[in-house]
């Protein structure tokens, strides 16, 4: 069995400008945890082949997905199909879960 811990995930700042601890990376998915400080949002991006769902540990922050804004909060997933631009935006200190399948990738994330 693998198991792997936040405890022992390196951060790094991923394309859009989050800093992410990730847990698992295979061909077929990823888990990662990202945070945001008050005020900091992610680069306004899409991915090409990635579906996407973020959900929210704590904080609270905005969540843009093709020019709609939702409010989102501890609990509350979100998802991000595959070409959808999207941002988020730190109204609080915000950490939150990123699911993508297929696997995260910087070469797969284009900006405006």
């Amino acid at each position: 069995m693998h198991v792997h811990s936040l405890a022992t995930a390196e951060p790094f700042t991923t394309a859009d400008g989050s800093t992410i601890r990730e847990l698992w990376h295979t061909n077929a998915q990823s888990l990662a945890e990202a945070s945001l400080a008050t005020g900091q949002a992610t680069q306004r991006h899409y991915h090409r082949a990635s579906e996407e769902i973020y959900f929210v540990l704590d904080g609270r922050g905005t969540m843009e997905l093709d020019g709609d804004e939702h409010g989102v909060g501890p609990g509350e997933a979100v998802l991000i199909p595959p070409g959808t631009w999207h941002q988020i935006t730190a109204l609080e200190p915000l950490r939150f879960l990123c699911c993508c399948a297929p696997s995260y990738s910087h070469d797969d994330t284009f900006f405006e």
